[in-house]
């Protein structure tokens, strides 16, 4: 489960388009291609995972969800390529490779399966506060460019509080991950762990 992370971020790489290509703004007659190919290739997926069954079968799925979430966001962003659109790719991403991540969960039990999808959640939370804070980022330097220093000073204030609120988020995650590795102890040694927790997360 420590691997979690790692596993999610390559999830990412092999389900999605590249960032590159989302630069490129589309023609009326690519798009319509585009959603074409986009149907088509949920048609492919669906029949390849029917052939499969149990949890293989939910991770098929999962894959091919997230697949044509991605890809119709993507192609939103390359249409209309705004810091709006780039963060609902980034939290389409998100959510596709939790979903598949927690699917995979299932192939686990107990505890560890415990840990794994707390560690899932945990990836995914990242990385929808890492997107947040490139949306709240990007918005405050477009209006301070727009206007005084004063409104600079403002933008770099909220870019603050947006960095102290990813990082809030983060390590909440993180905690409920510790606290759930506790519970594959009992008696003193659960008790020391889950102070531990707390003193490692800061929390009273």
């Amino acid at each position: 489960m420590k691997t979690i992370q790692l596993r999610v971020i390559a999830i990412a790489a092999s389900l999605f388009f590249s960032a590159g290509a989302m630069a490129q703004t589309l023609s009326a007659a690519d798009y319509k291609g585009a959603k074409q190919q986009i149907a088509a290739d949920k048609k492919a997926d669906g029949k390849a995972c029917a052939t499969l069954s149990a949890n293989a079968k939910d991770i098929c799925q999962a894959e091919a969800k997230g697949r044509e979430k991605v890809a119709m966001a993507e192609l939103e962003a390359r249409i209309k390529p705004t810091s709006k659109t780039l963060y609902a790719t980034r939290i389409a991403k998100a959510e596709a490779a939790y979903g598949v991540s927690r699917e995979r969960c299932d192939d686990l039990a107990g505890n560890a399966k415990d840990v794994c999808v707390k560690e899932a959640k945990s990836a995914q939370t990242a990385a929808k506060a890492d997107a947040k804070l490139q949306l709240t980022t990007t918005a405050a330097n477009t209006t301070a460019a727009k206007q005084t220093d004063a409104a600079q000073s403002s933008a770099n204030e909220k870019i603050v509080d947006a960095r102290q609120d990813a990082s809030a988020d983060k390590r909440a995650a993180q905690y409920k991950v510790a606290q759930e590795k506790c519970d594959t102890f009992a008696g003193d040694v659960k008790t020391t762990c889950l102070q531990k927790a707390k003193v490692n997360f800061g929390k009273p």
